[in-house]
């Protein structure tokens, strides 16, 4: 076991190198089966690489809070024009249509709400209810640093064994606890952790400093999130920042579902990661779909 006190901060990340993906267009999942490929291939767009999830699985632990009243009042008209939408099966179940073909990576961990330790969940979905319900990836929280880290760890582990039985990748979804730095040191550490173990791949927050170091040393495909509100430019720009330094695109909510034009700002973010379009041309065409209405 290395010693702890001789850690040193890595350096030499090559960024200027990109990794290679052995004849896989997505980095890191090239000798990984046929199944598994293929419900990473619905996830990301072979095409760019890269992927608009729409999460709206907020309601586990927050409840009905802005945006997320009704589902089928705010939530379904955006379907269409989502690459991946990100729910509970209680949610898929009660309010998403079966005619509706988007794959769906479901929110897997739960046990408890905002009120309490959300370090300390467990794993609230079955995997072979996962497999009736045809879903492309299972998601679980992973905490580094907090009170229940180790439970966090071994529920995404859990995940992983019991999806690669059945052919279902598992996306790791880094939390960050109350007392924990939002830096390049942290979440270059939560996102190891969780390639390591064995993710297929991550959902990370974007930095100001340090995020292609970060990419650089996951060797799996990093998805950002969305974080907290914040105004559409400002959102526009994260997102194209994000994919400008590696990241393989967003799992965003409340950036677009508590927009003043929800459809406009989801059209608007899969432009910039799709097509590089640049934050302030897209806010523009953002303006521009919510005057057409």
């Amino acid at each position: 076991m290395a010693d702890i006190d001789d850690i040193k901060d890595g350096k030499d990340f090559g960024l200027n190198t990109p990794q290679d993906k052995q004849g896989f267009f997505l980095k890191g999942l090239a000798n990984y089966d046929w199944g598994i490929k293929n419900k990473m291939s619905r996830i990301f767009n072979p095409k760019t690489g890269r992927t608009v999830m729409l999460a709206f699985d907020h309601g586990y632990f927050q409840g009905p809070t802005k945006g997320l009243e009704r589902i089928d009042l705010n939530i379904l008209p955006l379907a269409e024009h989502a690459d991946v939408l990100m729910c509970t099966r209680g949610v898929l179940r009660s309010m998403i249509p079966p005619t509706l073909t988007k794959p769906i990576v479901m929110r897997a961990s739960g046990g408890n709400s905002i009120l309490s330790e959300l370090s300390n969940e467990t794993i609230a979905v079955a995997m072979d209810d996962a497999v009736r319900m045809g879903v492309c990836a299972m998601a679980a929280q992973v905490y580094i640093g907090a009170e229940y880290e180790h439970k966090s760890i071994t529920n995404v582990i859990r995940l992983i064994d019991e999806g690669m039985r059945v052919g279902i990748p598992t996306l790791a979804v880094t939390g960050v606890g109350k007392d924990m730095a939002r830096d390049a040191r942290y979440f270059g550490l939560a996102t190891r952790i969780a390639a390591e173990i064995g993710s297929h791949y991550v959902k990370s927050y974007f930095i100001e400093e340090g995020f292609e170091k970060v990419v650089a040393g996951c060797p799996v495909p990093i998805v950002i999130a969305g974080g907290k509100k914040l105004p559409e430019l400002d959102a526009l720009d994260m997102a194209f920042r994000a994919v400008d330094q590696g990241a393989a695109g967003v799992d965003m909510g409340r950036n677009i579902f508590q927009s003043d034009a929800p459809v406009a700002m989801i059209k608007a973010v899969s432009k910039v990661v799709h097509e590089l379009m640049p934050a302030k041309q897209a806010f523009e065409l953002y303006n521009d779909l919510k005057s057409e209405g």
